[in-house]
């Protein structure tokens, strides 16, 4: 078979490998598709250090090839979402049912051998199987979905409340969806007005930018007093946690979704005397499940954000693409 391995940063080659076997408990997937993320990019381009050779991808969805011992839930040919983190089961942390906060947490494509490629061997807990009808447009999301479903759900979030996104890239153009889906009217915040029709498209009641005063005039015209009850950030950057609690009102909550890799400048002072509650939301628990419902059921429309698609020879043009201010999803097919 043939793998996109990483031998060190940007040096990224197709070239050909031994079919793989699963081990008890195991599948191998024939990858169909696998998309492209931040953290993809980071790897690639050496900001992220991890053990080479490495086939990344960890946003893919296939059909299984072979069952290991132990995993005839799974049968060969069955369409399946990769859930690409896996815990260790045994620590406190899992016993207590946070695994998405396993400190021996695995990840596919970054830990080990991961979706650019023909094959990927992963442990069969990891599969979901998809249901029939559903495309595979629409399932190659599923894994960024279930980060944004459970960041919905740790926002506690009420029908009827105002909320506002922070950040309109894949993750926000997804949240934007599923606040509508639980009733929520919702403000999209983007850095530019270049993607203001495409979230009001999938549901967005009005859009602004932090280009001037950080949308806090706008959420607080949105919302009708000052601020917004709820913000899912998804931007990822240590300006956006400082623009995501100026969008709230006294009292009202923050969901930190995206992933800064620097350090954030936060008004303490503003967090306690407005009593704003700041929540983490990392990966995903139990929350696959309902992302691949809500694609199959159309709740959430993933096929616009897809906006380019390489095939495995050009997966180097793949990471340029990602970089590009059009590129929402970028997708390697198989």
């Amino acid at each position: 078979m043939r793998a996109a391995m990483l031998h060190g940063p940007r040096e990224l080659r197709v070239e050909p490998r031994e079919l793989l076997a699963p081990a008890a408990g195991e599948v191998v997937v024939r990858v169909a598709a696998s998309g492209l993320c931040g953290t993809d990019y980071r790897i690639w381009s050496g900001d992220r250090p991890v053990a080479y050779p490495l086939v990344m991808g960890h946003e893919f969805i296939g059909k299984v090839a072979a069952v290991g011992a132990g995993a005839e839930s799974l049968r060969p040919g069955q369409r399946v979402a990769v859930e690409p983190n896996f815990s260790c089961g045994t620590c406190p942390l899992c016993r207590e049912g946070n695994r998405n906060l396993c400190l021996s947490r695995t990840a596919l494509g970054i830990d080990v051998h991961g979706g650019f490629a023909e094959e990927a061997r992963l442990p069969a807990r990891c599969c979901w199987p998809a249901p029939a009808g559903v495309s595979d447009d629409q399932l190659m999301l599923a894994e960024p979905l279930a980060v944004v479903v459970r960041a919905v759900r740790r926002g506690e979030v009420r029908a009827g409340e105002s909320a506002a996104v922070l950040g309109v890239g894949a993750l926000g153009l997804l949240a934007i969806q599923v606040l509508k889906a639980r009733g929520l009217r919702v403000l999209a915040v983007g850095r530019t007005s270049r993607r203001n029709e495409l979230a009001r498209t999938l549901g967005a009641d009005d859009f602004t930018t932090t280009e001037v005063g950080g949308g806090v005039a706008a959420a607080r015209a949105f919302s009708g007093r000052e601020g917004v009850d709820v913000v899912i950030e998804t931007a990822g950057t240590a300006r956006a946690v400082e623009q995501a609690l100026e969008l709230a009102h006294p009292g009202g909550r923050v969901v930190l979704t995206g992933l800064p890799h620097e350090a954030s400048t936060v008004n303490f002072f503003s967090v306690v005397r407005r009593e704003i509650r700041i929540v983490g939301s990392m990966i995903y628990r139990q929350e696959f499940p309902e992302a691949v419902r809500l694609l199959a059921d159309g709740t959430v429309r993933a096929t616009p954000l897809i906006t380019h698609r390489f095939p495995l020879e050009r997966i180097q043009d793949a990471f340029a693409a990602h970089q590009s201010p059009e590129a929402i999803k970028v997708c390697v097919v198989i």
